[in-house]
């Protein structure tokens, strides 16, 4: 779906632009710079891997906005390339698959950043601070210069995040380039977690969970053990989350605004940790949350501006399944995958609400996004039309009847009550129909501004609603324990 062979609305934005202007250069120049000095001053200290990843970040946006104008050209070239079709006057064509560029500069960002965070450990574990000729005792020769005091079960976390968000880029780039239908493309995520749950599995292995209040005195126990169950449960996780963005597409921006929404409340998330008295137990864990996320916002807000309303490029499969991966990532190793799941709500609704087109209950077409009215420039719902097809069954007709009554479903009855046409089963459809028909630019804000409302209820939950089932919170929790 996000691969948007016709996207948007009113007039199309023209040819994307080839080359940076002047303007663009200077504040892309110098951003560079200022970021590459603040990377130099991070190592004149203990490396402060925190600044070091938001300077990185700062160059991936740049990196990233140059290489997208830079490369376009190329991508049409390759066959990557669709027309904006929610539009008047889109007979040229834009580039497609640009989210492989995000990841691509995301990845290797990632890569650049692995010496930040274990710089005092490096300096550590060799002799004199960094000095590996300086004479040293006999017990720390035998050693190995203290790398036995080395974080490695910190890397190999870092690492295997790094080998699951390569292959998710992988593999959304084979969807991009053979269009994988729906049925088999599905489980696509799950190979690309495989690296993430095994590390989980030697480095952590948690797999309890804490029981509600009115349930401990039924079971006995504060703690369940979920055993296999909850490897399931994060294999599942890392199954939906790439493809829950990537259902909701359709209209331009609206694949990369969810995914900067969704990352900046988990950098919020994370970011209330690191206000706590220190060593708070839980502080590690989103501070490497942190790492990855800065760097992907950096990347997303640089593809933004080109995807945004009138889109310039399309974003493509990879992005969504990439984005989509990044949250997976963070929210298992940083081991708050339930607060991720609240932010999800929008994304959830969105998957239950299409679960009858996706399995075939309900004919599906190839693209469900909503349709452009060429005649006043506005989206309204696209619909299933019946009439060229065998009726629904009963008891599905009755259920697409009741939905109807709760406002759920657009539904055109014939005078002889035969079911002529039903709205697709896409929360974007569904808005139009309760909103009416409006411009793409504005359905795009007032989704952005649901997801962001939904995302700010669910923290409140997290960190406030749970306190009436829970003892405590995570966040309360100081550094005694």
């Amino acid at each position: 779906m996000a691969n948007q062979v016709a996207t948007a609305t009113a007039t199309a934005a023209g040819p994307t632009p080839t080359t940076l202007t002047r303007s663009e250069t200077l504040y892309l120049g110098a951003l560079s710079f200022a970021c590459i000095a603040l990377l130099f001053r991070t190592l004149e200290g203990e490396g402060e891997p925190l600044v070091a990843s938001l300077a990185l970040s700062g160059l991936a946006f740049a990196a990233t906005f140059a290489s997208i104008r830079w490369l376009g050209p190329a991508f049409i070239k390759a066959g990557f390339k669709g027309r904006d079709l929610s539009k008047v006057n889109n007979s040229h064509y834009l580039p497609e698959c640009m989210g492989a560029v995000c990841a691509v500069v995301y990845l290797l960002t990632i890569i650049v950043f692995i010496p930040f965070p274990f710089y005092k450990d490096i300096v550590v574990a060799t002799s004199g601070g960094g000095n590996r000729d300086v004479v040293m005792n006999v017990e720390f020769v035998e050693k190995g210069r203290l790398l036995h005091k080395f974080p490695h079960s910190k890397l190999a976390s870092f690492l295997s995040a790094i080998i699951s968000l390569q292959s998710i880029t992988l593999l959304g780039i084979g969807d991009d380039l053979f269009d994988i239908r729906w049925r088999h493309k599905f489980f696509i995520p799950a190979f690309a977690s495989i690296p993430l749950l095994v590390v989980y599995f030697v480095d952590f292995g948690v797999t309890s969970v804490v029981l509600p209040t009115f349930l401990q005195p039924w079971v006995g126990r504060e703690l369940f053990d979920l055993g296999i169950f909850y490897y399931l449960y994060m294999a599942a996780l890392c199954i939906f989350s790439p493809n829950s963005i990537n259902i909701l597409a359709g209209i331009n921006g609206i694949e990369v605004t969810q995914s900067i929404v969704i990352a900046s409340l988990l950098a919020l998330n994370d970011a209330m940790y690191l206000f706590t008295p220190y060593p708070h137990p839980a502080t590690d864990s989103h501070l490497f949350s942190l790492f990855f996320l800065c760097p992907f916002l950096g990347v997303s807000f640089a593809l933004l501006y080109h995807n945004a309303y009138p889109a310039k490029v399309f974003v493509g499969d990879t992005y969504c399944y990439f984005a989509g991966m990044v949250f997976v990532v963070v929210s298992i190793l940083g081991h708050f995958s339930k607060t991720l799941i609240l932010l999800l709500i929008p994304q959830i609704f969105n998957f239950l609400y299409s679960v009858p087109q996706i399995f075939g209950l309900i004919p599906c077409p190839r693209h469900r996004l909503p349709h452009f009215n060429a005649r006043t420039g506005k989206m309204e719902p696209s619909v299933t039309v019946w009439k060229d097809v065998k009726q629904p069954h009963p008891l599905i007709a009755r259920a697409l009847r009741l939905l109807a009554q709760f406002k759920l479903l657009s539904l055109k009855e014939s005078a002889d009550g035969q079911i002529e046409e039903t709205s697709n089963f896409t929360i974007l459809n569904l808005w139009l129909f309760w909103r009416g028909p409006m411009r793409e630019d504005q359905l795009t804000t007032e989704i952005t501004i649901m997801q962001t409302a939904v995302g700010l209820f669910g923290l409140f939950v997290r960190y406030r609603l749970a306190l009436l089932i829970f003892r405590e919170d995570n966040l309360s929790i100081n550094s005694a324990v």
